[in-house]
């Protein structure tokens, strides 16, 4: 055998080249990790700074600016865990895609908490601690700056973890805790608590009902008809007139307050009559897109795209409007705490707080927000536009109610809670409806030759459309929340005490 000519090198270039480019692809995959912590970094350091160019040299300074690094912190935690519950259904349905919603919902969250946000931090501010009873404005600053930090560490926590918490519910039971430990349960306005309390029980169901009637009748009058289309001609215009009514009345009632006063009877009118009007310019273009359509399901969620993304936008508004208080609440009776050395039963909101509590939001749901986003889009229940529609208009509804009234209820409830209503009533209406059953043999041209057995119970039980892991889950961290923020903020106020001279 001839023997092989010696080599004067050997073929490494490609094996170091492809050791070079999986070390790079590891690098780039951890750089992706931790740039978002990064940036959130970055927007913690200058939300200090911007607060300490409004009140350097004033009375407290040093508390108020650490207070904004901490209610910047409680902000990105929002955005991170809270806002995921307005876009998720219409990222879930395909509706839009992860980047327009990330878009929109920065958008609308921002423009809601600027424009809408106020009436609705008095009550977190003062309405759960009774102020008379605090010992001085320097230990209700302490513990609103603890109860901040608690909500802020909790609600970071279940992000990691992968769990839709409420903020308002971690906000509200850090605020208990530290009041509390800073002046006995005498501190907390208990009579509050249960309105609040009840509150929460109310929106999930109230969120889920009103879901479920919305599908219900998209159900009736839509898709189980002979001509899906013509059908959707008729109602998908009305539909989204009621959203857009619903829509502007709140804008009049609350983003004009700051200009002129107008009472709920006239918002209420000026949102008939806009939602007529929309109603009236959505009919041609609902026709127009509806041209050409085969008559089936797949058809219907085209024309509930653009409903589904208005009605997204709308949740997101109500949010910013509603839950910015979790974030700026406390941090406004600190600031005014802190300056004025007392502790008054109203509180203003300096402009500057607001513009940190909306940036806060929405960098914190470009950075850390579309895990969850996908979870309540996509795993609890299947959605597609039609369903996801109804989850979005029943939460803006309930949301905007509330916060017209002031009331600090969990959006992150309703919306959740809308999604169960839409997927344990399509979970009731497989097993019960005969309509659906009529229409089923109908289209399967079974009515001479169907098979008249009736379906096995135990089959149809395990036929579930909700994933009860989720709901287990989901349901278990609610009722933790609260107790858990409130001992960490106690603790934390503890530890404050201790450390701030």
């Amino acid at each position: 055998m001839a023997k092989q000519t010696p080599k004067l090198y050997k073929p490494t270039l490609d094996k170091d080249l492809d050791k070079i480019a999986y070390v790079e692809e590891a690098a780039q995959n951890v750089s992706r990790g931790i740039a978002p912590l990064g940036f959130g970094f970055i927007f913690l350091v200058l939300a200090t700074v911007f607060a300490g160019a409004y009140v350097a040299g004033q009375p407290g300074a040093a508390m108020v600016i650490a207070a904004a690094g901490i209610g910047a912190y409680m902000a990105m935690n929002i955005g991170a865990n809270d806002v995921t519950n307005n876009v998720g259904p219409a990222v879930g349905s395909r509706a839009m895609t992860m980047v327009t919603a990330l878009i929109l919902a920065a958008v609308f969250e921002t423009a809601g908490a600027l424009i809408a946000g106020g009436d609705v931090v008095s009550t977190i501010s003062k309405g759960i601690i009774d102020p008379a009873q605090m010992p001085s404005a320097n230990i209700f600053a302490t513990a609103m700056m603890a109860a901040l930090l608690s909500s802020a560490l909790w609600v970071n926590l279940a992000t990691w973890l992968g769990a839709p918490v409420s903020t308002t519910h971690a906000v509200v039971g850090g605020v208990v805790g530290a009041g509390i430990a800073a002046s006995g349960f005498s501190a907390v306005n208990w009579g509050a608590m249960v309105g609040i309390a009840a509150s929460w029980v109310i929106s999930p169901l109230m969120g889920g009902i009103i879901a479920a009637l919305f599908l219900a009748f998209i159900k009736t009058f839509i898709i189980y008809r002979e001509d899906k289309i013509d059908a959707a001609r008729f109602w998908v215009p009305i539909l989204i007139g009621i959203m857009a009514g619903a829509f502007i009345a709140y804008l009049a009632l609350k983003g004009l307050s700051h200009v002129t006063h107008i009472s709920l009877p006239t918002a209420a009118t000026i949102g008939v009559g806009a939602g007529f009007v929309i109603w009236l310019l959505s009919v041609p273009l609902i026709k127009r897109q509806s041209a050409g359509l085969e008559n089936r399901n797949q058809s219907l969620r085209k024309l509930f795209q653009m409903p589904l993304i208005i009605s997204a936008a709308l949740l997101s508004f109500a949010h910013g409007a509603n839950d910015v208080a979790n974030a700026i609440g406390p941090l406004s009776a600190i600031v005014h705490a802190a300056q004025a050395d007392e502790i008054a039963a109203n509180v203003e909101i300096p402009l500057w707080v607001m513009v940190i509590g909306a940036a806060g939001i929405s960098l914190g749901l470009w950075l850390f927000g579309p895990r969850l986003i996908k979870l309540v889009g996509e795993q609890i229940t299947k959605l597609n536009p039609m369903r996801a529609f109804c989850v979005a208009l029943s939460a803006a509804l309930t949301v905007i109610v509330a916060s017209g009234l002031g009331l600090p209820v969990s959006s992150t409830h309703i919306a959740v809670g809308a999604v169960f209503g839409v997927g344990f009533y399509r979970e009731w209406y497989t097993r019960n409806s005969k309509r659906r059953l009529e229409y089923m043999r109908m289209k399967a041209g079974r009515w001479e030759r169907e098979d008249t057995r009736p379906a096995n119970p135990d089959e149809m039980r395990r036929r579930y459309l909700v994933r009860r892991s989720h709901f287990m889950t989901i349901v278990a961290a609610w009722i933790i929340t609260v107790p858990a923020a409130a001992a960490l903020a106690a603790l934390l106020y503890g530890a404050m005490v201790l450390l701030i001279p």
